[in-house]
């Protein structure tokens, strides 16, 4: 069964995809650990959109797709917050200020509770460190260090198609929030191979993700990716530590992932799902589903299911999502 999330960053953490209004806002309220985070479409009704969410030890990242225009209000956060535009033309005023483009990495501070506007499939990401290592962005001439932040940003965000296993992914993550620490404080401009992935292991990682049901052969990968079995073997590994069949076998998971996210039944058919992608022994699977993710396949359902609850006991306060 093919999914249907649509195209987001850290998509591998996928956390949300098609739900309502309720759902969406308990969702973010829980990842962000803000209760007075309010959200309004603009149609008023309908699936809200989809949000892939990654927590590290320094500081967790949030990227949103809006499947409908929508305007976010923020929080007030003890420490500034980074955000990102993705796609399609986000915009953002400040402290009850006019509209205007979020065009570029921007800085929230602590005492400014932002607006988000979000037209209809846009997309943007939240950053917020654990601590107070941003300061410094916020002031009016911390351009040229912004700008340093934002190729690293990028870098990040390409790196993550290849990302290991979990650990892997919080390591990365904690280290990309260290590294923005240092260009806050001007200490350092950490180097940035900003070229991305080799382009031989995109065409590997396209024939993986495009084809859901393809079954594993190195021999075809190899072919399409434009090298040889051995040389794309060394070039995964070289480039982004990850051999061609765990590339493949973390994909697979991702699109079981992607199901479970979706599944708002009573109780979620997880060993259906796990065999569609090729999962045979559900042991195996389980235990390969939480080094890759940090969690069973039976906690991201339930997530799923306490969002449920929270919209049902927001549906009798309706204030709390004006």
């Amino acid at each position: 069964m093919p999914h249907t999330a649509p195209i987001l960053e850290l998509d591998a953490y996928l956390r949300l995809n098609r739900a309502s209004l309720g759902e969406w806002l308990a969702a973010i309220r829980e990842i962000s650990g803000c209760e007075d985070m309010a959200c309004r479409l603009h149609r008023g009704g309908g699936p809200v959109g989809a949000l892939s969410a990654l927590e590290s030890d320094q500081g967790f990242i949030v990227c949103i797709y809006a499947s409908q225009g929508m305007d976010m209000t923020g929080c007030r956060t003890a420490a500034p917050v980074l955000l990102m535009p993705l796609a399609g033309g986000v915009e953002i005023a400040r402290q009850g200020g006019c509209w205007q483009p979020l065009a570029k990495l921007t800085v929230a501070p602590p005492e400014d509770r932002f607006h988000l506007r979000l037209p209809e499939f846009s997309r943007v990401m939240i950053m917020r460190p654990r601590t107070d290592i941003l300061g410094s962005l916020a002031t009016p001439d911390a351009d040229r260090l912004i700008s340093a932040c934002h190729e690293l940003i990028d870098c990040y965000l390409r790196r993550s198609l290849f990302f290991r296993d979990h650990n892997h992914a919080r390591q990365m993550t904690s280290e990309l929030f260290c590294q923005l620490g240092r260009i806050s404080r001007d200490e350092s401009i950490p180097t940035c191979d900003c070229s991305g992935p080799d382009r031989r292991l995109l065409r590997a990682l396209e024939q993986i993700r495009r084809e859901p049901d393809w079954d594993f052969n190195l021999k075809e990968l190899a072919s399409h990716a434009g090298v040889s079995e051995r040389n794309l073997y060394y070039l995964m590994k070289r480039e982004a530590g990850i051999t061609p069949y765990r590339l493949y076998q973390r994909n697979r998971l991702m699109r079981v992932r992607y199901q479970l996210v979706d599944c708002q039944c009573t109780v979620p058919h997880i060993s259906w799902y796990a065999v569609d992608a090729g999962f045979s022994h559900l042991g195996r699977f389980a235990a390969l589903y939480r080094e890759h993710f940090g969690e069973l396949p039976s906690e991201t359902t339930q997530w799923r299911r306490n969002l449920l609850t929270v919209e049902n006991e927001q549906s009798e306060h309706p204030l709390a999502i004006s």
